[in-house]
């Protein structure tokens, strides 16, 4: 895969996220060369479900405004807590609307229920959430990682190497 210079995206934040979920593809991201950010409610510092912090580098009013070309919503409890902020909300849905990927893993699901763009969409996430899912129009199957247009969802930590790989994929395609 070539370089993804000239590629933008940001990675969600809230507190209680899951570690390996919003730093895996965060580090993945920027090795592959992609303009990555930590967007939060605010320009804030956030801790994991452990404790462990990550310092948003935009608050979401600040970044809807600009056109990334993914989004990714870690899990673990924080996509409860983002989908709070209508901002953090509209980003998610104003990128699947302009075709930007959308990729979320685990509890990140609840995100793209709050957002209303999974009505027709085949996606996966953590068991738990499935019938919030499916109650959001969804069509949830168990695998790995699913791709459908440019929303890329998958259930757990230990699917994510499948779940970057599809990220840095679908970032390769064409503008």
């Amino acid at each position: 895969m070539a370089s993804l210079q000239g590629r933008r995206a940001i990675v969600l934040a809230e507190d209680q996220y899951q570690e390996l979920e919003l730093w895996y593809p965060l580090l993945r991201l920027q090795e592959a060369g992609v303009e990555t950010r930590v967007v939060g409610p605010g320009a804030a510092t956030y801790t994991s479900k452990y404790g462990y912090p990550v310092q948003a580098d935009l608050a979401a009013a600040d970044a809807v405004s600009q056109p990334w070309d993914a989004v990714v919503v870690p899990g673990g409890y924080a996509p409860d807590r983002m989908r709070r902020h209508p901002e953090m909300v509209r980003l998610v849905r104003d990128a699947d609307q302009r075709g930007s990927v959308v990729a979320a893993i685990c509890h990140a699901g609840w995100m793209l229920c709050s957002a209303g763009i999974l009505r027709g969409r085949r996606v996966t996430s953590f068991s738990a959430i499935r019938d919030d899912l499916v109650h959001a129009g969804a069509q949830w199957v168990d695998e790995a990682c699913v791709v459908d247009r440019n929303l890329i969802t998958s259930r757990q930590p230990e699917d994510l190497p499948a779940f970057c790989q599809a990220l840095l994929t679908a970032l390769d395609r064409p503008h």
